[in-house]
């Protein structure tokens, strides 16, 4: 039996108790009265009987009676136990039967149990949310009365799905032993869409552009993908404060919607929907000023900080936007509690908006307790050690944001919402930190193809909250076309319980240059990091890695190079130069990387930037010695909403010392998804072949990296209006260069005169020049059933005959 009967029989039950201590009092004139107008009748009750009942015990069904053996015999007793009975909805049928001997039979037929409920014809609609919604279920007590309550939530929510010529006929198959199986048939009808869709009383927008403003939308045939354009009545009220928005934004303050009708055509297929709107007329910001109580909070500066101008565009969005400003340096001057309340004042007569900021001193109010709930699997103190905040402390609105963004940063939740409740005094506050668990942990095995590298595989074993700790356990086996790699990382985030995380990785990895620059590498061993915070936006990662590094490139061995230095072999100048790079070698590296994170969000950023800056020394111990600095930086802007630009910064420069060159495998090698438009070390330093008369480049040869690298990008993406589909639009340029001059050969020139050679049809030279490139193009992004997968188009703006390019790149992974 649900939760909703039970507490119904125990209401009915006191109001029974109720009723009989009620009609206590009067019994005296209640039996003199029954002695009078019916004298057959005994006094007083003897007994009571009971007949029909199966289920239901003979004390439950007393237990509502409204007498007991020994009460005076009354009518309105009678009468009222009856309603009580049928009130249970436990009985069908109810009779009270007195006789002259003072015996009462209760003779009760029981209402069926349901022994199951069927669904049959819905199919735009899973079962399992109508039964939520119903109240039906299974051992549940049958009524009528409840089955049509249960055909109306059904038809409900048709409607709520956009279609109102649904129809539902319940239907009741008997079983044995008073049990009935309850059938719902449902026809669920054709969606009911909106065949048109029209505005009133607009002059200044026309209906075209209102239209893109509401979230309703007129059905056509080619949105398939899209729910918007049935007709759904709550997002007919959302609509209409969509409207009131976007006036209210442009000028219009006056602007309401005076009504909004949606009419059913005569087929039942489609809806009209008629808005009727008062623009008003166009406003402009007036005076604008700000009024403080509190003295060490300067007006003047606070009235600096108002990105609303006199004689703009009146615009409400503009007003919560300055709040947040306000409140913000309010906060980070040292004033937790202030309260900032704006006083919009309409001229009508001028067509101006004057606008106070009123700040005041808000109440104190101090953090009595910080609850967390919904971390099912996540360890409180791994919640709470993110929070900025802790029980005592004053209350800060900017700090409780401050926190959320970094508990969201641990990407251990779906969802995070950090609300605030009336503690036990007017000054306390209960905070409550609301999170919703997502699966950290994974088992996947990926399988995917793209453009770049072909084919690829992946098998991964992930735990991002190992034991509920925030811990991070990892282990990836990688394969593509040029790429095998296998990671073993473990990283404790509160290492020691300080804010000090400690990782340490295993791998052991071969990528394939072969095809781009003739050599393979293969790369394992070791690193161990440690990171801390230095400032509220600012870490600090410290490393020291250790590996072991093997070169090897097709036709280069250890007997052809001591061939060709001792002049018995001629080989290929492009292949000398990895005479002083093939074998194995040992890598001793300590770095350290330095961030700067700004964003308002760390998952999905609108505004703000971040920045990193790293430097690797290779040379304590071991037989490699460079020196190297990395550089890059983001920035966001939201410009509408899901509409995001971006802009991205990286730089690289690396140096060999104590008179070791940089070797091959440490260059920078760019293109690909790093500079779209180009493959794999598309751009950069190569040995390209030239005809000797033409000049023109006759075949692109080697790739070899360069010694540093600048990329730029701009893009803004942005939805386009089909579920699960994004687009960009993007702008690339960068350069890659700077070899040693070791690396650098030119056979048409003579080594010791330098002058042209003319005899070779054909010669070959490393072309390295810092030439900026540049790209432009689209990129489109599906989240599609497979997996994600990627599009990208690209238009070379400036470019070199000798770059190896791609104008079309995909990608694309299926996780099983």
């Amino acid at each position: 039996m649900g939760l909703n009967n039970i507490m119904r029989l125990a209401t009915l039950r006191l109001f029974a108790l109720m009723m009989a201590v009620i009609l206590s009092v009067s019994t005296p004139d209640m039996a003199s009265a029954q002695d009078e107008d019916a004298p057959q009748q005994a006094t007083l009750i003897r007994n009571i009987q009971v007949q029909g009942n199966q289920r239901v015990e003979a004390n439950t069904v007393a237990s509502y009676l409204l007498f007991a053996p020994g009460d005076p015999y009354s009518e309105d007793r009678i009468d009222l136990s009856i309603k009580t009975l049928y009130a249970t909805g436990l009985f069908a049928d109810v009779a009270i039967e007195p006789s002259a001997d003072g015996n009462i039979l209760i003779r009760v037929i029981e209402n069926p149990i349901i022994n199951r409920v069927i669904l049959e014809g819905n199919k735009s609609l899973k079962s399992d949310k109508i039964t939520d919604e119903i109240e039906a279920e299974p051992r549940a007590i049958f009524t009528r009365s409840n089955v049509q309550a249960d055909v109306q939530r059904i038809i409900e929510l048709y409607r709520q799905s956009g279609r109102f010529a649904a129809t539902v006929s319940p239907k009741v198959v008997q079983q044995p032993q008073n049990r009935v199986d309850l059938i719902f048939e449902i026809t669920e009808g054709p969606v009911t869409g909106v065949k048109r869709i029209n505005i009133i009383g607009n002059s200044e927008f026309p209906d075209r552009r209102l239209r893109k403003e509401i979230v309703t939308a007129e059905s056509s045939w080619y949105k398939f993908f899209s729910s918007n354009d049935n007709y759904d009545p709550g997002r007919l009220e959302f609509d209409r404060e969509q409207l009131r928005t976007f006036y209210t934004n442009r000028g219009f303050a006056d602007f309401r919607v005076v009504s909004a009708v949606a009419e059913l055509t005569p087929d039942q297929e489609d809806f009209y929907i008629t808005f009727t709107v008062d623009e008003g007329e166009e406003y402009t910001w007036g005076d604008i000023t700000v009024d403080t109580e509190l003295d060490d909070l300067n007006s003047d500066f606070l009235e600096r900080l108002v990105s609303i101008r006199p004689g703009t565009i009146y615009n409400a969005s503009r007003v919560e936007a300055v709040i947040d400003t306000l409140n913000f340096a309010a906060g980070t001057s040292g004033f937790a509690f202030v309260d900032i309340q704006p006083n919009i004042k309409r001229n009508r007569d001028t067509k101006t908006v004057d606008l106070v900021f009123n700040v005041v001193e808000g109440p104190r109010v101090y953090i009595e307790r910080i609850d967390v709930v919904g971390n099912t699997t996540t360890l409180d103190y791994v919640i709470r050690r993110e929070m900025e905040l802790v029980e005592g402390d004053a209350f800060n609105r900017i700090l409780l944001d401050r926190s959320r963004n970094r508990v969201r940063s641990l990407r251990f939740f779906e969802e995070v919402e950090i609300t605030e409740r009336q503690g036990s005094a007017p000054d306390r506050a209960i905070v409550e930190v609301a999170v919703k668990e997502q699966p950290t942990g994974e088992l996947s095995f990926s399988a995917g193809f793209s453009s770049a590298d072909a084919f690829l595989v992946d098998l991964s074993i992930t735990q991002r909250n190992l034991r509920g700790r925030g811990q991070l356990l990892r282990f990836v086996i990688r394969a593509s076309s040029n790429r095998r790699e296998v990671d073993l990382r473990f990283t404790e985030p509160r290492f020691l319980g300080r804010n000090l995380a400690a990782g340490v990785e295993l791998f052991d990895i071969v990528i394939d240059f072969l095809d781009e620059a003739n050599f393979r590498q293969s790369r394992r061993g070791g690193q161990l990091t440690l990171a801390f915070p230095l400032t509220e936006n600012t870490t600090l990662s410290t490393r020291y890695s250790l590996r072991r590094e093997d070169i090897e490139s097709p036709g280069v061995t250890e007997e052809t190079c001591a061939a060709a230095a001792d002049g018995s072999m001629v080989i290929d100048q492009s292949q000398l130069s990895f005479c002083d790079q093939i074998g194995g070698r040992t890598s001793s590296i300590l770095g350290y990387t330095f961030g700067w994170d700004r964003r308002n969000d760390p998952i999905t950023p609108t505004r703000g930037f971040d920045v990193r800056f790293s430097q690797d020394v290779a040379g304590v111990g071991g037989d490699v010695k460079y020196i190297r600095t990395d550089f890059r930086a983001n920035a966001y802007r939201g410009l509408y909403k899901n509409v995001i630009a971006s802009a991205a910064v990286s730089a690289g420069y690396i140096q060999g010392w104590g008179g070791d060159p940089v070797s091959i495998n440490d260059r920078y090698f760019k293109g690909n998804f790093e500079f779209r438009g180009y493959d794999n070390a598309g751009i950069g330093p190569r040995v390209v072949q030239y005809n000797a008369l033409t000049g023109e480049v006759v075949q692109r040869l080697n790739a070899l990296g360069g010694n540093a690298f600048g990329l730029a990008s701009a893009e803004v993406s942005f939805p386009v209006g089909i579920p699960n589909l994004l687009g960009s639009l993007f702008v690339e340029a960068g350069t890659v260069g700077l070899l040693d001059e070791s690396e650098q050969f030119d056979t048409g020139i003579d080594p010791v005169s330098g002058e042209q050679l003319t005899t070779n049809a054909t010669f070959i030279r490393t072309v390295d020049d810092l030439s900026l490139r540049a790209m432009a193009g689209a990129s489109v992004f599906w989240e599609s059933p497979f997996g994600p997968i990627r599009f990208d188009f690209t238009k070379p703006l400036r470019q070199f005959d000798f770059d190896d390019r791609k104008s079309f790149q995909f990608t694309t992974r299926t996780r099983f």
